[in-house]
């Protein structure tokens, strides 16, 4: 790695961490997620994904979303996707220990750019989502940044702990600019070349309020 892909990746990872740490979480709970890639051929890719979020450490939902879509890779470092997502969330009213039951049909559109540098991957993600509820319809934008770096070996292979980190950025297209700002850390094991697991810490921080949650992920690559 040159001079200024490591200043630059140092810098990253301290203003990353700088903002897990600063975060103000009102509370904690934890996102349990699944992550699957199939490949159908050299050109083609199936998406899909389930994700279980609790207020607490288990038991009190949150969220739960599940989504898939299809991917075509354009050039050896960037994918375009088309995909949908059904989201039920239950969120808390204010003041008072009952829920309100939402649920969100998703279609959206990214943009995935890959590449290496040394022996760490870097991804950058473009996504937008066009929103759809019961009594109205919203759009948001988001860009995520996204690190994972070996740290028991040169490359990604059998039995590889690495470090992962990113930053996501999400914007509404009506209302308050600013929706959400999340910064993630974690460790993660590869089993194998198609299969790895990760722990996790969330920080979500939104205008008024921020929370903190960990997170388990397994992910296969097949």
């Amino acid at each position: 790695m040159n001079t200024m892909k490591t200043k630059g990746l140092t810098l990253f990872i301290f203003l990353h961490i700088f903002g897990l740490v600063i975060a103000q979480n009102t509370n904690t709970g934890n996102w349990m997620q699944y992550f699957g890639n199939k490949k159908i051929n050299e050109k083609w890719n199936w998406w899909h994904e389930v994700q279980y979020r609790n207020y607490n450490a288990v038991g009190d939902l949150e969220q739960l979303l599940i989504r898939t879509g299809l991917g075509y890779n354009f050039s050896k470092t960037d994918n375009i996707h088309i995909g949908y997502a059904y989201i039920l969330s239950e969120p808390y009213i204010s003041g008072t220990p009952d829920k309100n039951t939402l649920v969100e049909h998703r279609i959206y559109q990214q943009l995935i750019n890959r590449n290496t540098f040394g022996r760490g991957t870097f991804m950058t993600r473009l996504r937008f989502e066009e929103r759809f509820f019961a009594s109205e319809f919203k759009t948001r934008f988001r860009a995520m940044n996204w690190i994972n770096y070996p740290l028991n070996s040169k490359s990604i292979t059998d039995k590889t702990v690495y470090a992962s980190v990113y930053h996501e950025i999400f914007l509404n297209g009506k209302g308050p600019t600013f929706d959400r700002l999340r910064l993630y850390g974690a460790l993660g094991y590869f089993i194998n070349k198609k299969v790895k697991i990760e722990l996790g810490y969330l920080s979500q921080i939104q205008t008024n309020k921020s929370r903190g949650q960990w997170q388990i992920a397994a992910f296969t690559n097949y």
